[in-house]
């Protein structure tokens, strides 16, 4: 990343505006080497302890249809309150599928799950956007919009994690109409949305399958979206998240399914009873899934995290977090599914803890081997906010990890004998045929670094990271085009979303 020199910088100036440059798309397989903190003797112990609590305890289950279709596979009822015997789970989870590929509007950016490839994806849900020149604020459809062309224009985002931000200036009952139709328009990445209740589900689906103009049968072969499933912990199935995971199994498309068990909170204080819940609650809705349609894909979410006792706010980016991300990998490799973790963080600001509590998550992330790290890029205030900032250092440190997951040469050419001869004692390599033939690429150059020495930097206007992350994050939304979308498929989503829109979208009760 290059900043135009405009000597130092008066007083109320606005900070020089970096120009706009990255490096390439390429996803690469996770080279980190797995962590995995418990032997194979406790991972078994902590499934044999879920299995237990879903036979002695049990779920509860908020949706009729859902109970049914769990009791005709052998779970015992009593009103809403399912136990499973032990062993019910085997078939059913038998049939879900280790590996799925994920298709996006444009081929070249579908992704494929279970192969060893992590994923990254925006930060998703924050009821506020945050930046530099406006502050906090409440969630807007402006900054809705330039968070999905953002995520557009970075090659270090593989798709839309859901809403980046809630456009709370869009009506609730036809709020989602509009942000999957933004991101269908504004990109061709594959894209996450929201499972709650029958009729948005159905939106989502069938959106889905307009925006890349497929048949209905072709399109349950091909999944092409995906939503997040919560369970409502400890030990729950809402209704509306019941319905929505149903309605993605019987389409064929992705349910992340992701209890969020907060230590202490929603979940036993020890890390390894919080574990032994989510993996009892994940185990609870995949047999859901898997009992609406045998095969459905899904992806086993962690999101088992510590509070802070004297507040009983979430704490994110923390040794415990880490560990049950590492965990929570073991876990989802114990059931044999792709695995979903976050980047996440409990900052107020973009500032050091923000960094540091955000690369803990993601190396917990990677060590973890997760296929899909939601929340990458943007998160702050334990998800309350989407920083614009943020944004842009995130997806820094996504490049550095990738850069680091490029394999190392070791060969002749490489070792590079020739060259340390050439140059000899008490020499320099700056401009050996060596170096000269390895410039362009010989090491990662931040975006929101500044590696000149203190007068240098200074004497070009001393724009701190979070400062040049403002400028370039304008820079990339300026660069952004929105992707060509074939003129048959835009009417059809066009026609479906104002049709939806005079029925009145879906009943909010707010």
């Amino acid at each position: 990343m290059t900043e135009s020199r405009r000597g130092r910088r008066r007083s109320g100036e606005s900070p020089a505006r970096p120009s706009f440059s990255q490096a390439p798309f390429r996803p690469l397989p996770n080279s980190l080497p797995k962590v995995e903190p418990l032997s194979q003797d406790q991972i078994e112990a902590i499934h044999r302890s879920a299995i237990r609590v879903l036979a002695e305890v049990g779920v509860m289950v908020l949706e009729e249809e859902a109970v049914d279709l769990l009791k005709a596979q052998g779970a015992e009822v009593s009103g809403q309150r399912l136990r499973f015997p032990p062993g019910m789970e085997v078939a059913l989870l038998d049939a879900m599928p280790s590996q799925f590929r994920l298709h996006a509007r444009n081929p070249a950016n579908d992704l494929a799950f279970g192969t060893g490839v992590p994923y990254f994806g925006t930060v998703a849900s924050a009821p506020n956007s945050q930046c530099l020149d406006q502050g906090r604020r409440p969630g807007n459809s402006q900054d809705y919009l330039n968070f999905v062309r953002l995520a557009q224009v970075f090659n270090a985002i593989d798709l839309l994690g859901g809403y980046p931000v809630e456009p709370l200036d869009w009506h609730a009952s036809t709020r989602h109409l509009d942000c999957i139709d933004a991101m269908l328009r504004l990109s061709d990445k594959p894209f996450v949305g929201y499972a709650l209740g029958r009729e948005r589900t159905l939106d989502l689906i069938e959106m889905a399958r307009l925006g890349r103009g497929r048949s209905p049968e072709a399109f349950r072969e091909e999944p092409s979206c995906m939503a997040t499933i919560n369970t409502n912990s400890p030990l729950q199935i809402d209704k509306a998240m019941a319905i929505g995971l149903i309605e993605l199994a019987r389409a064929g498309q992705v349910a992340i399914i992701t209890p969020f068990t907060l230590s202490g909170a929603m979940a036993p204080v020890s890390l390894a009873g919080a574990l032994v819940q989510q993996h009892a609650e994940f185990l609870a809705a995949a047999m859901l899934s898997q009992a609406a349609r045998k095969g459905a894909p899904l992806l086993y979410g962690g999101f088992t995290s510590n509070v802070d006792m004297k507040t009983g706010s979430p704490a994110f980016g923390t040794p415990e977090y880490l560990k049950a991300q590492q965990i929570g990998g073991q876990l989802a490799r114990r059931v044999g599914v792709p695995y979903r973790s976050s980047n996440v963080n409990a900052a107020n600001s973009v500032d050091a803890q923000a960094i540091w509590e955000s690369q803990m998550s993601l190396w917990g992330a990677l060590t973890g081997q997760a296929d899909y790290i939601k929340h990458a890029a943007g998160w702050l205030e334990g998800g309350l906010s989407a920083s614009f900032e943020k944004f842009v250092m995130d997806a820094d440190m996504i490049q550095a990890f990738r850069a680091y997951m490029q394999p190392l040469t070791v060969d002749e050419a490489e070792m590079a004998v020739e060259a340390i001869a050439e140059v000899g004692p008490g020499g320099h390599f700056f401009c050996t045929a060596h170096t000269l033939a390895r410039y362009s690429d010989a090491f990662f150059t931040p975006m929101t670094s500044d590696w000149r020495n203190f007068e240098a930097w200074s004497e070009a206007g001393g724009l701190t990271a979070t400062q040049r992350a403002n400028g370039i994050w304008k820079a990339a939304l300026a660069s952004h085009r929105s992707p060509t979308l074939a003129d048959d498929f835009s009417e059809a989503l066009a026609e479906f979303v104002a049709r939806r829109k005079a029925e009145g979208g879906v009943e909010v009760d707010f």
